[in-house]
């Protein structure tokens, strides 16, 4: 558990923020990371986190989604509207099985209470999870939702097949390295005009995405190989 990350993004109520931190320690995870928090430290937050002022205290802050999530192995957004583009999606009982087959850090994304994740911090990850709930009630409140994902991770712990990996997993940092490395190749061969609308980018995300363990050398054939034909074209 201690390899699971709960990331917080733009949280506007400090009482929340306390109330995650409770619930994550009654699963025994410690990791938060606030993105751009409306106001932390807040008295409101300590009131909340019951048990779990040490979550708090040593909870970090970051200026960005991307800063939070560099150097994890996987991310996973948690949203409850569905997205016509989007990476993977899981229901959160898979999602939580598929983390504890990683080996490295993964996070949990959690959106602000009222708008939710934006489109660019949903593709930041490899996968959308959605809670299964009543199609007229779907929006969980923040905590609750944080509560849910951690139980689901508490309890596919004892049933999570041990993973081991020899090679080390692509971080978000190397698979955005890869996405950007990939449109360009595109732009600079002409298969892909940003002009025209294409979703080209977003498309190529996805199917990255289908990759639940894109391990760094593997990104590294991909770009090497891109390189070499953006090399041999322009002697061409």
């Amino acid at each position: 558990m201690n390899r699971i990350r709960i990331v917080l993004c733009r949280p506007s109520h400090p009482g929340n923020i306390g109330a995650a931190a409770r619930a994550m320690k009654a699963m025994g995870i410690t990791d938060l990371r606030l993105v751009a928090p409306e106001r932390f430290p807040a008295p409101e937050a300590q009131w909340m986190a019951t048990h779990a002022v040490d979550v708090l205290e040593s909870a970090k802050i970051h200026s960005s989604l991307g800063e939070a999530i560099d150097d994890c192995a996987a991310a996973f957004a948690l949203s409850a509207r569905p997205r016509e583009w989007s990476p993977r999606v899981l229901d959160v009982r898979t999602a939580a099985g598929q983390a504890m087959e990683i080996a490295g850090n993964v996070a949990f994304v959690f959106g602000n209470e009222t708008a939710g994740l934006t489109n660019e911090e949903v593709f930041a990850c490899q996968y959308l999870v959605h809670i299964p709930a009543h199609p007229e009630s779907s929006s969980l409140n923040l905590a609750q939702a944080v509560q849910i994902v951690a139980y689901e991770l508490r309890m596919a712990v004892d049933v999570a097949i041990p993973f081991q990996r020899t090679q080390k997993l692509a971080t978000v940092a190397d698979r955005e390295g890869l996405y950007a490395h990939l449109e360009d190749a595109a732009v600079r061969s002409g298969f892909h005009a940003p002009a025209s609308g294409s979703r080209l980018p977003e498309r190529l995300r996805r199917l990255f995405s289908r990759v639940p363990g894109l391990e760094r050398e593997e990104v590294n054939i991909v770009r090497g190989l891109l390189k070499a034909l953006l090399k041999k074209s322009e002697k061409a």
